[in-house]
């Protein structure tokens, strides 16, 4: 038997990775061939193209380090891309293309050169391997590894599910060495999931090839308006075999258990389109977490008549911790929804076109499941004037939404009733302070909702075309980031002072500025969310960094500035925005 030889690198997870990845194969080809035929041309070429294609689908979607590591064996070169997320799950084109997605070329080409592929999870690694057959003999002409390289384990062992190892390590011992190892990795990882279709897809490339050769995941109907059970996964330790199973398990759905009973019981063994598992064990393990059953697990292994008991508890174990996953993704989803809507009835359906202005809004919640504090609105007041505002109310959620749907309705009652800036600032501040005074808001709903009172910053205004061109503008800034006016000399300048915030006294007066926006001129408004974006000890505005951004956007329509705000923001820092962000921008034209 030849000494197998490796040889690993580690890339990192940025554009250059794959053309690094392709130096170090050609590289690790030849210095193994060294004094031999020379490697040859097909496995190089293969080998090549396969580990570019892993690689820059790993910076894409996992944007971690890349792991590379490539074994010579004595008939097939193995090779493995790992990166550090492993909770980013591998959907395959035939996925893909059923939820009308593009994607997936790359594992399809990895299974046209491979004779055998897989994908392994472990903790805090996401493993793709794919063996490629070698066209000689390396006994013929074995090579020394090279410095740095070691003999480690078969990767075919390291990969292939423990209980087929059964000379080396039967199903008992696994059970009793590597069930909690196995079924905490299980934890971490489904904890990460909050799509039930992703959690679905976990599911099953955990269990294959560990403790099964193929497995399915049906999901159960989630309240009104959908249908099931419906197959949300399928897969299979032979990944050309995965859509002749889902053809076959598509037509005998598995039914509720009786009484929401959530142990495993045997099922038939399917017989897949080219017949090749002709015996074997299959389980069906309800997915019920809460009393609710949420779908049905399927799993079989070849080679038995019966799963071990070890097996079985073993897996109702996995399962329950699936249904969990899978409760907590229809619940995050329900949640979701519903901030969708109550949003979607805070903010105005559409932006009215205001005669001799452009109008532009960036609006983007932090959270998709929680009501963002932030809200804006433009319509018209009557007798020629438009009203616009930009708000932010202190937190978020429903108490935050509370105070927006107290705020948006009032202001613009005051403004049609034709009351001026100024004078609407002042009737809405006293309504938030009686509300606030009162502080009624979570009274009895038990612990965890806030009772104190909700301050808003607003900056609101109007705004009247002129006959000659132009706009006249008035507004007032309440607690709120100052807007910033660009006139087409390329000149930044704040378009008002800052007053207090709205809500936190009954006695505050405010007062307005009015001024004129002539042809080209920009007034932007923004959200705390922009100005105070961190990245470590600094903000986005310290040293006027908005209103630098706002210079260099001359030229630009009223969309192109809003854009340009947008991307400054996010590539402030390479975290993502942990504050709700809104940008309003009016362009006199």
């Amino acid at each position: 038997m030849p000494r197998e030889v490796v040889s690993r690198t580690s890339l990192p997870g940025n554009q250059l990775a794959a053309s690094a990845a392709r130096r170090f194969v050609r590289a690790a080809l030849d210095a193994w061939m060294t004094g031999g035929p020379g490697p040859d041309e097909r496995l190089t070429a293969d080998a090549v193209l396969v580990v570019s294609e892993l690689v820059t689908n790993a910076v894409i979607h996992a944007g971690t380090t890349v792991e590379l590591l490539c074994r010579l064996e004595q008939d097939a070169l193995v090779v493995e891309v790992s990166d550090h997320h492993p909770a980013r799950v591998v959907r395959d084109r035939a996925e893909l293309e059923r939820e009308g997605r593009d994607g997936g070329r790359g594992l399809q080409l990895v299974a046209a050169l491979s004779e055998a592929w897989g994908i392994t999870y472990r903790r805090d690694l996401k493993t793709i391997w794919c063996r490629l057959a070698a066209a000689h003999d390396p006994e013929e002409h074995p090579a020394p590894p090279a410095e740095g390289d070691r003999t480690l384990l078969p990767v075919a062992e390291f990969l292939a599910p423990l209980p087929r190892q059964a000379a080396r390590r039967p199903d008992g011992d696994w059970i009793s060495r590597g069930s909690l190892s196995f079924l905490a990795e299980a934890s971490d990882l489904l904890a990460g999931q909050l799509d039930e279709d992703m959690v679905a897809a976990l599911a099953g490339q955990l269990l294959v090839p560990r403790l099964a050769d193929w497995c399915a995941v049906w999901l159960g109907a989630d309240g009104p308006g959908t249908t099931g059970p419906r197959l949300a996964r399928v897969w299979h330790a032979a990944e050309s075999r995965i859509d002749g199973l889902r053809m076959v398990l598509e037509k005998d759905p598995p039914p509720p258990p009786p009484d929401g009973r959530s142990g495993a019981v045997p099922w038939p063994w399917p017989a897949t389109a080219d017949g090749a598992d002709a015996v074997g064990a299959a389980l069906a393990c309800p997915l019920v977490a809460g009393g609710r059953c949420h779908g049905t697990l399927l799993l079989g292994r070849t080679g038995l008549m019966r799963m071990p008991d070890e097996v079985i508890g073993l897996i109702e174990d996995f399962a329950r911790r699936v249904a969990l996953a899978v409760g907590t993704a229809r619940q995050y989803a329900r949640q979701a929804m519903i901030s969708r809507v109550l949003q979607r009835g805070l903010l105005p359906a559409g932006l009215g076109t205001v005669p001799g202005v452009e109008t532009a809004v960036v609006y983007e919640p932090t959270r998709a499941d929680v009501v963002g504090g932030d809200f804006y609105d433009i319509f018209p007041a009557g007798g020629g004037r438009w009203c616009f505002a930009l708000g932010d109310v202190q937190g978020n959620g429903p108490e935050a939404a509370a105070v927006t749907g107290l705020a948006r309705p009032v202001m613009r009652l005051l403004a049609r009733e034709g009351h001026g800036v100024a004078e609407v600032l002042d009737r809405l501040n006293r309504a938030l302070a009686d509300e606030a005074a009162a502080a009624t808001l979570g009274d009895g709903l038990g612990p965890g909702w806030e009772t104190g009172p909700r301050f808003l910053s607003l900056l609101y205004g109007e705004i009247v075309p002129g006959d000659d061109g132009g706009v006249l503008c008035t507004l007032a800034s309440a607690g709120h980031p100052l807007p910033l006016v660009l006139n087409g000399a390329g000149t930044v300048r704040a378009a008002a002072v800052p007053q207090i915030l709205l809500g936190i006294t009954d006695d505050a007066h405010y007062r307005s500025e009015s001024f004129r926006l002539a042809p080209g001129d920009t007034l932007l408004c923004v959200t705390d969310g922009v100005t105070e974006r961190r990245s470590g000890n600094r903000q986005f505005d310290d040293d006027d960094g908005l209103a630098a951004v706002l210079a260099g956007c001359a030229g630009l329509g009223a969309a192109g500035v809003a854009e340009r705000v947008r991307a400054a923001v996010h590539g402030y820092d390479v975290a993502p925005p942990d504050d709700d962000l809104a940008v309003l921008v009016l362009q006199a034209q």
